[in-house]
């Protein structure tokens, strides 16, 4: 093993998580950046080349160090063509060329893929798959992400949407709008942003005492970790809004189950903190929707990389490349 580094790069809304990481997936430095979404993101890939720079310069190394970048961003991703199709959370033009334009800035290869498959990667490589080289990975945060590894290789499909878990119709005849521009999708349920607005919904029909709506009143408003918490108490309205958002959760996962058989379901993502509280009513749902030999063989667990998923799952990448 050399003793150069991999950049590992993972793309968000609101923020842009940068690491050194090691050819065995240590990470040496991690550092973070705001994402500048102003003038259609024009300047997210200069600023992450002169992060990168910038840092170097404060190790007191140069590029030389490095073997090159990986890169998850959010949306659909043709590797071949290193282009994303549509970034709605990044405010890019369509097939916007990433590849040829962080190269073009850093003079370093670069490979790219959606940002849950990195997740999944992660996980595979140094978390929760533990090696395993089948694993779906599904991440809870303010959306509902994806990405399906079938013998170490991940599911991309034929225009790079393979794995969009969140946008399973879960409501077929309406539901809540989502993101994507359809109705009734999982992200609309199971999401952080969907957990809390269902938790709204309850609160505003329910009459009796609850230590949810209690908080509620006190904040002026409600989020998901504040479910689990009450629920944790032994609220019992917080925990009939978790056994709503895992019913559909667990159905989802089962038949995702039923199709590829993995080792291993890893859940992921901000939702996936509350550990056994989620876990457990989920596990249920699973176990009921299930073919009997994928639920005596699949296994359920919580990721345990965070927010360095990603960053190793990208890293992995230009590793493997």
């Amino acid at each position: 093993m050399s003793n150069k580094w991999i950049v590992g790069v993972d793309l968000g809304g609101t923020s842009v998580k940068l690491a050194f990481v090691q050819e065995d997936g240590e990470i040496l430095h991690k550092w973070e950046i705001p994402t500048d979404k102003s003038e259609q993101g024009i300047n997210i890939l200069s600023d992450i080349n002169e992060s990168i720079n910038e840092k170097l310069m404060s190790l007191g190394e140069t590029k030389d160090k490095l073997i090159g970048i990986g890169m998850g961003a959010p949306g659909a991703v043709d590797k071949e063509k290193g282009i994303i199709y549509e970034a709605v959370n990044l405010g890019w033009p369509k097939n916007y060329p990433i590849v040829e334009i962080l190269s073009d800035l850093s003079n370093l290869p670069v490979e790219i893929d959606n940002d849950a498959n990195c997740a999944a990667l992660g996980e595979m490589w140094k978390g929760a798959g533990n090696g395993a080289r089948d694993i779906v990975c599904i991440t809870l945060g303010t959306g509902v992400g994806g990405g399906v590894i079938v013998n170490g290789s991940i599911v991309q499909g034929v225009k790079g949407a393979a794995g969009e878990i969140g946008h399973i119709t879960i409501i077929p005849d309406g539901g809540a709008p989502c993101n994507c521009g359809k109705t009734g999708c999982l992200e609309t349920i199971a999401s952080a942003t969907g957990i809390a607005r269902i938790a709204k919904e309850a609160l505003e029909k329910h009459n009796g005492d609850s230590a949810l709506k209690a908080l509620y009143l006190k904040k002026g408003s409600i989020e998901a970790k504040d479910v689990f918490e009450s629920a944790s108490h032994g609220d019992s309205l917080s925990a009939s809004i978790i056994d709503h958002v895992t019913l559909p959760l667990g159905l989802v996962l089962a038949n995702i189950g039923n199709v590829l058989n993995p080792k291993k379901i890893v859940i992921g993502g901000g939702v996936s903190r509350a550990g056994d509280l989620l876990l457990n009513p989920l596990q249920r749902y699973f176990t009921q929707f299930a073919y009997s030999a994928v639920a005596a063989s699949t296994e359920l667990v919580i990721a345990t990389l965070g927010n360095d998923a990603g960053i190793l799952g990208a890293a992995w990448l230009a590793q493997n490349k």
